[in-house]
């Protein structure tokens, strides 16, 4: 929780104590504080402009059989019992519950064939390109991290990446990203429940905010009787900028939009579904509004989709909120000139098996997946990719999760094949070897 003592305690001038003065909980920037996190931020390389990423992650495994890639022609415990419906793009067909993003697949393309997952339930490979192991073993940083290091914030008071996923019952599924050996620096910040609480600034005036000079002498006092820090005072100007600006808060607050435009989004259910994320379609909103704020990479979790049984029922449920959610983003990000710079990518960590089981269900299926994308000025209105007759495995252009990193690379203006990050002893690394950006999408 964000603590600044005020009116009815001690003031800035009578005895703060270090773990009095700055707290910030809500923030989940790993119990440090604010400027512990800028002091590591400062060392980051930055430029300036604003390409953007939202990646949509569905915790569990999409059923890739059942949205993107139904097979029409297979045995009944194969096909099961969705039926296909044209789209906006002829030749292309999708599921029947996904009637808006099928009246919009001009602005979409699809993926049936990737592959590169493993049997693991872990966000790692959808936030990064790289499983859960790759990532322990050798501390590999997510996408959003890596955008952070190299393209630092477009706006101070805004942090460049931003994780959205809540806590959950399985906790590798609320994984935003990790900044692995970037540091601390680039770590996303995740807004919770507690996130509009904690920024604001309890037991103080908003006057007594505006009064700058008052304020930033008081942190002079503090700094004397804290450990040195180098360059402490800009680190405080940075953290009072970030702090009293109303940007970051208003981003996030879903309700200073339209209620229009939040009507079309649908909103959702802010608590989850099980161990899973939340039918939460204000989030998607809350990543519109966030780009345009400043964030460079935003990831949200949406629902839960380990449906070993009961799948088709489930499917119902949730198939036409996401359907919702996703395309009134796309529409939106069209609506308001955003669809060169701002990419959209929506997926699961493997895809589900293509025989029904006895509970109604699909189990895990690594072997293939699915995935959809939108924005960033990419080819739209195609598929890319087959399966075999059963959705078994690729049968045609095998696409890995790293290509389509690549390709996300590409639009943010990333040249894989000549940058670099470096880790904690200097050595450098390139972001994704033997993968290039997908040529049908660029």
């Amino acid at each position: 929780m964000l603590t600044i003592r005020g009116a009815g305690g001690k003031g800035f001038c009578d005895g703060i104590n270090r773990r009095e003065f700055l707290k910030i909980g809500g923030l989940a920037l790993g119990g440090l504080s604010l400027t512990d996190i800028l002091a590591a931020e400062a060392q980051a390389g930055i430029r300036s402009s604003h390409k953007a990423i939202i990646m949509i992650y569905l915790p569990g495994g999409p059923p890739h059989q059942d949205m993107f890639d139904l097979k029409t022609e297979a045995p009944s415990e194969i096909r099961g019992e969705f039926k296909p419906i044209k789209t906006k793009v002829p030749g292309i067909e999708i599921c029947e519950h996904m009637p808006k993003i099928a009246a919009m697949m001009d602005k979409f393309t699809i993926i049936r064939s990737l592959v590169g997952a493993r049997d693991e339930h872990h966000a790692s490979v959808c936030q990064s390109g790289y499983t859960s192991l790759e990532v322990t073993q050798n501390h590999w940083p997510s996408m959003g991290s890596v955008i952070s290091k190299l393209q630092g914030p477009v706006d101070k008071t805004v942090p460049p990446f931003i994780g959205l996923a809540p806590k959950m019952g399985h906790m590798e599924w609320a994984d935003p990203g990790t900044p692995g050996f970037l540091g601390l620096a680039h770590k996303p910040l995740q807004p919770d429940g507690q996130l509009m609480t904690d920024m604001v600034l309890n037991g103080i005036t908003l006057d007594r905010l505006r009064d700058r000079r008052t304020l930033l002498a008081s942190m002079d006092r503090f700094r004397k009787g804290a450990d040195t820090l180098q360059g402490m005072s800009a680190l405080n100007e940075r953290a009072f900028d970030l702090l009293t600006s109303h940007k970051l808060a208003e981003a996030l607050d879903v309700t200073k939009e339209d209620p229009k435009v939040r009507e079309r989004y649908g909103k959702g259910n802010n608590t989850n579904v099980d161990d899973g994320g939340p039918d939460w379609n204000d989030q998607f909103l809350i990543a519109r509004r966030l780009v345009e704020a400043g964030a460079r990479c935003v990831t949200l979790a949406f629902s839960r989709w380990d449906y070993h049984n009961a799948n088709f029922a489930q499917l119902k449920v949730h198939l036409p909120r996401l359907d919702q959610a996703v395309s009134t983003l796309v529409q939106d990000i069209h609506d308001r000139g955003l669809d060169k710079d701002v990419s959209v990518v929506v997926w699961g960590e493997f895809g589900r098996s293509p025989k029904i089981n006895k509970d109604a269900g699909r189990d895990h299926w690594p072997r293939v997946s699915c995935a959809l994308l939108a924005g960033g000025g990419m080819r739209t209105g195609q598929v890319i990719g087959s399966t075999n007759r059963f959705g078994e495995e690729a049968d045609d252009r095998p696409i890995h999760y790293k290509d389509v990193f690549a390709t996300l690379y590409n639009r943010m203006g990333i040249d894989i094949k000549s940058t670099a990050i470096y880790d904690e002893l200097n050595r450098p690394h390139y972001l994704l070897d033997d993968h290039e950006p997908i040529p049908e999408l660029i």
